[in-house]
């Protein structure tokens, strides 16, 4: 039977204040901070929808595993629970854990990527692509066609292009190291890539002898839609979902500050023994030894609790509907959002919400600053602030492909009444949209610039 009602499948045992702010207050922070949403203090805002990395709640179970935790240098029980439950669900031969998803990038960019190469992908993320960039290789994004169509329904628009993939995979190749999945696929609004798209990218992988890797952060995630929208595994666990999927690919980077149930953590995996090496080597070099890699025993033991708590069907299914449940609020109020929901975080249209705003003008960091200027609502402009190029000599930027303002969800962290609040705050955004201005960057550093840039309402 089911219900209208979405209730969350847990009980709260602990509490902690929210910060209840005016809009006068609101504007002198934002003022403050140079109309940049990443500089607000975390008790200036009121629900934080800022990114699902790392802020979610932890489990009393994971609590219990943190009192569990082994400190020791090298070869710690925490490290052996934490070996065993990574092995069991990736099948990997190798598993390096990291402080972080951004430190598994860093090492895999530096032992395989070279100035020239071309890493081809669904979408890259921010620090993914910037990683890759950094050392002067191209992200290329080769998003299927359906997945450019923000407003269609298409069930898996996480997808690769396969056509255009092997185009670069034959035109390319002695340029191309590997291919990178992401999953789900954040930048293109945390939309799923369909088992079968994975397969197909496998045997292309094959074909053309290239190594296939997945960005896996929200491996749980997707392996849920795969078991709503794909026909073969609708009667397929989610867990076993998520182990087909890993181990059609020959490694992996992961940040388990999103589907690892963490607040900090990351892995490095591999099958090929001699990249394993390399990356072990330079691991101790930056991370640590390669038993803890930068984590202490108590992380690494929570997190391989988090990594058994994470397939759990009704969790996954709550946490869908609630963004499903805030997109049906948003259309309702006449707001565009990428259709449909994705798992983790939902996805206005700026560019189709406020079209008296160019891009150039950062019309998705307009939206942004007004939702907390309404609320005290965090989120993220992921549009040309973000991914755009920064324009030389007065030029505008060259723009980005989509301006998506992103309200991500922490896991276990907020309840229905939040998404309900929110819900409103958005219906009062859309009674605001025609007086939105556009912004100006003062400051920009040359990296990740949305991060730390300062604007200037125009």
């Amino acid at each position: 039977m089911k219900f209208k009602t979405i209730i969350e499948p847990f009980k709260i045992k602990s509490v902690e204040s929210l910060p209840i702010t005016t809009p006068e207050e609101r504007e002198g922070y934002l003022k403050r901070e140079h109309w940049n949403v990443f500089g607000l203090k975390s008790q200036e805002v009121t629900v934080d929808l800022l990114t699902d990395s790392g802020t979610g709640s932890m489990s009393s179970e994971q609590w219990a595993a943190i009192m569990r935790g082994d400190e020791s240098y090298a070869g710690s029980h925490s490290w052996q629970r934490f070996h065993d439950v990574v092995s069991d669900l990736t099948g990997y031969k190798h598993i390096i854990p990291t402080h972080q998803g951004r430190a598994s990038e860093k090492i895999l960019a530096t032992i395989t990527v070279k100035e020239g190469d071309i890493i081809p992908s669904n979408s890259h993320f921010d620090t993914t692509r910037a990683n890759f960039e950094f050392v002067k290789a191209e992200a290329l994004d080769l998003l299927c066609k359906e997945g450019l169509d923000l407003l269609s329904p298409s069930p898996f628009k996480g997808n690769i292009d396969l056509d255009k993939l092997e185009k670069i995979l034959k035109e390319k190749n002695e340029k191309i190291p590997f291919v990178l999945m992401t999953i789900t696929n954040n930048t293109g609004g945390g939309q799923p890539v369909s088992m079968e798209n994975l397969k197909k990218v496998k045997e292309l992988c094959g074909k053309y002898n290239k190594m296939f890797l997945l960005d896996a952060c929200r491996f749980a995630e997707n392996a849920w839609f795969v078991s709503q929208r794909e026909d073969e595994y609708k009667d397929v666990e989610i867990r076993d979902i998520t182990k087909e999927a890993f181990r059609l690919a020959d490694g992996c980077t992961i940040s388990l500050k999103k589907d690892g149930f963490g607040n900090i953590g990351g892995i490095l995996a591999f099958n090929d023994d001699d990249l394993a090496e390399q990356a072990r080597n330079l691991l101790i070099l930056t991370e640590g030894f390669p038993t803890y890699g930068g984590l202490a025993g108590r992380d690494l033991d929570a997190l391989a609790q988090g990594l058994k708590e994470i397939t759990d069907k009704n969790y996954l299914e709550y946490r869908a509907r609630s963004i499903s449940y805030l997109g049906e609020k948003a259309l309702s109020f006449g707001i565009p959002i990428v259709q449909p929901a994705g798992g983790h975080a939902l996805y206005i249209d700026a560019k189709t919400f406020v079209p008296h705003i160019p891009s150039h003008e950062y019309p998705g960091h307009s939206v942004a600053c007004e939702i907390y200027l309404i609320g005290g609502v965090r989120t993220v402009e992921l549009g040309t602030l973000a991914f755009g190029v920064a324009g030389e000599n007065g030029k505008p930027d060259e723009p980005s492909t989509h301006e998506l303002v992103r309200l991500a969800a922490p896991r276990r962290t907020y309840t229905q009444s939040h998404f309900d609040y929110v819900a409103e705050v958005l219906e009062k955004l859309a009674e605001n949209k025609e007086k939105l201005k556009g912004y100006e960057i003062i400051e920009q550093p040359k990296q990740l610039r949305h991060f730390t840039a300062k604007l200037r309402p125009l």
